[in-house]
C-alpha cells in the first residue's frame, strides 16, 4: 500500500473565472504550501478525464453537452454565481475523472487515503443544473462509480463545506446506499439543508443535515462530528468514506462567518481517519470551497498531515445543539441521547 495519494491536473488552472472568489489561484496556493513541505507522505498522480459513461450515471448527456457548448463558445455564465471559460469543460472532466480515479485506487487497495485537489468544485451541481461555482458533482459521480462498478455497497459522504451540498443531498436523497451527512452554516447559500430533511423513500434516514449558526466554532463542529456523524456512520458500516472537503468554515474565509481554524479541519480529519480504519474502509477527500488562500492552504496541509499521523482525535463534550439534533438522528441511528 502506498502513501496518501494526491490527484491533480493542470486543467484545473484552465477554468478561468477572472476575479471570481473560486479562482485558479486556489490550486497553486495549496500546492506551493505542500511543495514547501517536500510533498511529504504524498504520491502525486495525474487525473484522467472522466469516462463519459460514468459521468452519465449522474449527469444526463444533454446537460454534459450544454457545459461543453458553453466552453466551446468561449465561456459565459450559467447563473449569477457560476461562470465558465473556454477551458472549463476540460477542467470539469478532469475534476470528475480525478475523483473517480481516486476511488478506483482506494478500492483497489493502492492506498488507505487520498485527496483530489482539483477544480471546479462540485457539491452544488444538480444532475441538470450548474450552480454555486460547480459544473459536475464530482463526489456524487465518484460515489456512484464506486457503487456501480467497483464493488462498494455503502458509501459515506461527509460534507464539511460551510455551504450545504444541495446537489449531493438531492442526488442520493432516496438511496440507502449512501449516507450523506452535512455540517454547514444556516442561513447561508443555497438556503437548503434543514434538519428535518432526512431523505426520502428507501433513503429515509440516510440524509443527515446538521446546520450550525453563523459564528459556529470548533467545539460545535467537532461535537456534531464526534457524537452524531461518527456513531451513525459506524452503524452504517461504509465500504468507502468520501469527504466533500470545503475549507470555507475557516474564520478568515470571506464568504461565510464560521470560526474554524486549520487545526479544526485536522481534528475532523482524524475522526474520519479513525472511523475509516475501524470500518476497514479507505477515505478520499475532494476539494470543494475555501476562498482565503492562506487559510485554504494551511487547512489542506493540516488535513493531509492528520490523515497520515497517528494522533487520536480530540474528544469534546456533547453540546446543546448536538443534544437537540440527537432526537432526530436517533430515529434512524444509535446515537447518545436519542
Amino acid at each position: 500500500m502506498t502513501a496518501t495519494l494526491y490527484l491533480r491536473h493542470a486543467a484545473s488552472l484552465e477554468h478561468d473565472t477572472g476575479s471570481h472568489p473560486e479562482g485558479a489561484g486556489r490550486i497553486p496556493a495549496i500546492e506551493d504550501a505542500l511543495e514547501r513541505r517536500g510533498w511529504a507522505g504524498l504520491e502525486r498522480r495525474e487525473a484522467p478525464e472522466v469516462d463519459p459513461r460514468v459521468l452519465a450515471a449522474v449527469h444526463p448527456e444533454r446537460y454534459v453537452d450544454s457545459v461543453r457548448a458553453m466552453s466551446d463558445a468561449g465561456g459565459g455564465a450559467f447563473d449569477a454565481d457560476t461562470v465558465a471559460s473556454a477551458g472549463s469543460y476540460n477542467a470539469a472532466l478532469h475534476a470528475a475523472g480525478g475523483a473517480c480515479a481516486m476511488v478506483e485506487a482506494l478500492l483497489a487497495g493502492e492506498a488507505a487515503a487520498a485527496f483530489s485537489g482539483m477544480r471546479p468544485p462540485g457539491h452544488h451541481a444538480l444532475p441538470e443544473r450548474a450552480m454555486g461555482f460547480c459544473l459536475f458533482n464530482n463526489v456524487a459521480v465518484a460515489a456512484r462509480h464506486a457503487l456501480d462498478s467497483l464493488g462498494a455497497r455503502r458509501v459515506l459522504v461527509l460534507d464539511w463545506d460551510v455551504h450545504h451540498g444541495n446537489g449531493t443531498n438531492d442526488i442520493f436523497h432516496a438511496s440507502p446506499e449512501v449516507l450523506f451527512a452535512s455540517i454547514h452554516q444556516q442561513p447561508l447559500y443555497p438556503g437548503t439543508g434543514s434538519l428535518p430533511d432526512m431523505g426520502s423513500a428507501e433513503g429515509l434516514g440516510h440524509t443527515l443535515n446538521l446546520p450550525v449558526s453563523p459564528g459556529g466554532g470548533e467545539a460545535e463542529w467537532l461535537s456534531l462530528v464526534e457524537h452524531l456523524v461518527i456513531p451513525a456512520a459506524r452503524a452504517f458500516e461504509p465500504d468507502l468514506v468520501l469527504v466533500s472537503a470545503g475549507f470555507d468554515a475557516h474564520r478568515a474565509d470571506p464568504l461565510a462567518s464560521c470560526t474554524l481554524e486549520a487545526r479544526s479541519f485536522a481534528e475532523m480529519a482524524r475522526h474520519v481517519r479513525e472511523l475509516a480504519g475501524a470500518a476497514g474502509a479507505p477515505v478520499g477527500l475532494l476539494l470543494e470551497g475555501g476562498y482565503d488562500l492562506d487559510a485554504l492552504a494551511s487547512s489542506v496541509v493540516a488535513v493531509l498531515e492528520a490523515l497520515a499521523d497517528e494522533t487520536p482525535p480530540r474528544s469534546v463534550d456533547r453540546d446543546e445543539r448536538t443534544a437537540r439534533y440527537a432526537q432526530a438522528v436517533g430515529r434512524f441511528w444509535p446515537v447518545e441521547g436519542s
